[in-house]
């Protein structure tokens, strides 16, 4: 190789033995030249990469292979996203150049590595909270050009997550933070559910471990019971399919953990009342001459014929398919020892499409010429890009509610059909049919009725828009519009107001000054700003405009003396200003990443002090995160916290370790809720084991009964998760208490 070998025979071995895998098992690279694209690039990704290591200690060229399986083989890309994969980390890591890749692969291969290449050291270093956001932006506007390259993206993504072990505790955070809040969403949204499913369990099994291992560990002990379940659940189905002259296949397999989590916590049962913790999949041979979906609701019959169907858990995606593709008959029914087990009817078109998303999608995209859902997501995501939000941050809100919302479908006048995401206004359809008409709105007939613009539409709604050459777009608007469509907008078209009005305010101005005969500098306004409270020139010519600000004691007010005020001015607009960079202090350089910072008692005396945060109000025993606020101290966390995920997405170098210390002294807020049967004396039994018997403080309680239902909330102090523990397991014995818990997360209005 030329160079100094530090590598060994096990090292070189893995190596090849690594490559063959994938030269072995190669899918859809049958065209003249592919193999040998294929080999040079590996043989330059391998030179380029010689005696490199990842943190875990395995030579650097496994990842990049890695990566090209992920793409061929679980993803169904071709030779050219092969090459790209194998060559994704040359430009950033080595002094293989994009001009090196034109010349030696081809302008097209180049312009992917490009879209690959991570952004870095181009920003201020006040913009860093914001790189990971900005970062993101920038590659998803490779959406106009090549959808490989966000394809690629989440396979490294998957690669990475799949060898995180290797990485220091923060680093894991951070990864697995942004894994949960972008790339698990992006790959659901692209069709790649195994994948989705994948980055999902292994985000929570690092950003909550305890929990990922008790679920997982339940599921292993569980198998066998459900395996003999589904053997005999599924024989009768074999059998009217095989009859029927059908060729298929039946599989089953469990849920993701975090999907029976994420239930669990929806509807606060334990891991034994999930019902349909494994489905079965059938997967047919279309016949030639009778459509797909015929065939489906044929099986659909056979399967209800044998077992009792649950008629709120039928799910139609053949009818009209998911925004994502896919497509596929979902039915719960009634299992033979009484379990309700799911039970997916799907083509092996649909298949494909389900398991290798938009790969398949552009497959088997010949098969119909209407636009498909996910085609109009791609066309709306471009329109947010072609006219980006100013901060890359609440540009990555924008893009993630683009992601996660459910569609809605609602009809104009005509007939047509036009999606949306869930609770969706009727001013955000108006703004979907055009511009002009969401800026002049001011009503809505929906489903032939008047309603206000900012009613929600439910799915199947028929709307007419009602519009005024005198209407114009309002700040209230925001609060109720859900598409980045209608927000951007509604904010051009106030921003264009705001300018027109600073433009004549400060025309005002000029003519008032002008007429007692003084000139404007920064002095005069100083005077201004103090006398009519405003921050700004622009405040103050749009209050102008406005009449808010009345200049008729102009002479009078600039003759004022402003000097002993000035200081208190500029102190203010210092604080106040968001234009102003904030400052990390210079405690935080004293914070070792490498090791959990600890949550002393003692914060007065702490080299760096840290808040709790009231978004979700841990306690020590929590798992907890910290967050190093751009003000100062160390804001704590739960990790499955919103604001704590949304941090660690956008702003992951900021996410540390932390660790509680042992808590005696300071008291932390915890709320605990309670049901049950009403009856004379029991708020008395309550609070008597509250404050007598285990001397807990409460700071609020909240209680209502209808109908003879008790219910109520406790807001109390305590020192440790032990504590709440006790206390539930004391009021749970209370007659006529049903059940009583911890509230997760609550939010406590700062005093």
């Amino acid at each position: 190789m030329g160079k100094k070998d530090f590598f060994d025979d096990e090292d070189k071995k893995r190596i090849q033995a690594d490559y063959e895998s994938l030269i072995n098992n190669l899918l859809r690279c049958n065209k003249p030249g592919d193999r040998e694209m294929i080999d040079k690039a590996f043989r330059i990704a391998n030179e380029a990469h010689w005696n490199m290591r990842r943190k875990s200690g395995e030579p650097y060229i496994i990842h990049p292979i890695a990566v090209a399986k992920i793409v061929n083989q679980e993803i169904g890309l071709g030779a050219r996203s092969i090459t790209a994969a194998l060559l994704h980390d040359m430009v950033e890591d080595t002094d293989y150049t994009l001009d090196n890749v034109k010349r030696d692969f081809g302008a097209k291969i180049a312009t992917l590595i490009d879209g690959l290449t991570k952004i870095s050291g181009t920003y201020d270093k006040e913009a860093s909270s914001s790189l990971q956001a900005e970062n993101f932006r920038k590659m998803l506007l490779t959406l106009s050009d090549d959808m490989r390259v966000i394809l690629i993206k989440i396979a490294d993504r998957l690669h990475n997550m799949r060898t995180l072990d290797s990485m220091p505790e923060h680093k894991k955070m951070k990864i697995a933070g942004e894994t949960i809040f972008l790339y698990a969403p992006l790959a659901h949204r692209l069709g790649l559910f195994a994948i989705k499913s994948e980055l999902e369990d292994l985000s929570f099994k690092f950003r909550q471990p305890q929990i990922y291992e008790e679920i997982s560990s339940k599921l292993k002990l569980s198998e066998r019971k459900y395996y003999n379940l589904l053997n005999k659940f599924s024989l009768p189905i074999i059998d009217k399919l095989s009859k029927a002259g059908l060729k298929f296949d039946i599989s089953s397999r469990p849920k993701s953990v975090f999907s029976i989590w994420k239930k669990m916590q929806a509807k606060n049962v334990p891991f034994e009342e999930i019902y349909d913790v494994l489905a079965i999949r059938i997967v047919f041979d279309p016949a030639p001459d009778i459509s797909e979906k015929t065939q489906c609701w044929n099986i659909y019959s056979m399967i209800t014929d044998s077992y009792l169907p649950k008629p709120d858990r039928l799910r139609d995606w053949i009818s009209r398919p998911k925004p994502n593709g896919y497509e596929a008959l979902h039915v719960t029914v009634m299992g033979p020892e009484g379990n309700w087990i799911e039970v997916q009817i799907r083509s092996r078109r649909m298949d494909e499409i389900a398991e290798r998303g938009y790969a398949a999608h552009w497959k088997y995209k010949g098969d119909t010429a209407q636009e498909s859902e996910l085609d109009k997501w791609i066309k709306k995501i471009r329109q947010m890009l072609e006219n980006p939000l100013e901060d890359p941050i609440e540009f990555l809100d924008e893009f993630k509610m683009n992601l996660f919302s459910s569609e809605i479908m609602v009809f104009t006048p005509k007939g047509t059909l036009v999606s949306l995401p869930k609770g969706a206004s009727a001013l955000d359809f108006a703004y979907e049919i055009h511009t002009e008409i969401g800026n002049k709105a001011i009503g809505a007939k929906i489903n032939y009725k008047l309603n206000p613009i900012s009613a929600t539409l439910m799915s199947g709604d028929q709307v007419e828009i009602i519009t005024s050459d005198i209407a114009k777009p309002e700040k209230e608007w925001l609060s109720f519009v859900r598409t980045s469509k209608a927000k951007e907008a509604i904010k051009d078209a106030l921003k264009t107001e705001t300018t027109n009005r600073i433009q004549k305010g400060m025309e005002i101005l000029d003519a008032k000054l002008r007429e007692i005969d003084i000139t404007p500098n920064a002095e005069i306004f100083k005077k201004l700003f103090l006398a009519f409270d405003v921050l700004n020139k622009d405040e103050l010519y749009s209050r102008i405009e406005l009449g808010i600000i009345n200049l008729d004691n102009l002479k009078k007010i600039l003759k004022k003396n402003v000097s002993r005020n000035v200081i208190k001015y500029w102190d203010f607009k210092l604080i106040g200003s968001k234009k102003e960079p904030k400052e990390i202090p210079q405690t935080q350089e004293k914070i070792d990443t490498s090791v959990p910072f600890l949550l002393r008692e003692n914060i007065e005396n702490a080299e760096q002090s840290y808040e709790i945060a009231t978004c979700c109000n841990p306690i020590p025993g929590d798992e907890v995160t910290g967050y190093i606020s751009p003000a100062g101290p160390i804001i704590i966390h739960k990790p499955k916290c919103a604001e704590a995920i949304r941090l660690m997405s956008s702003e992951g170098n900021r996410i540390i370790a932390v660790k509680w210390a042992i808590h005696k002294l300071v008291s932390f807020l915890a709320r605990i809720s309670m049901t049950g049967i009403d009856r004379i004396g029991l708020v008395r039994d309550i609070t008597t084991i509250i404050s007598s018997e285990l001397k807990v403080n409460m700071t609020g309680i909240n209680i209502s009964v209808q109908k003879g239902i008790f219910q109520g909330t406790i807001d109390l102090y305590v020192h440790h998760t032990k504590d709440i523990n006790n206390l539930i397991l004391k009021i749970s014995n209370i007659k006529g208490i049903e059940s009583v818990k911890r509230v997760e997360d609550f939010s406590i209005n700062p005093s």
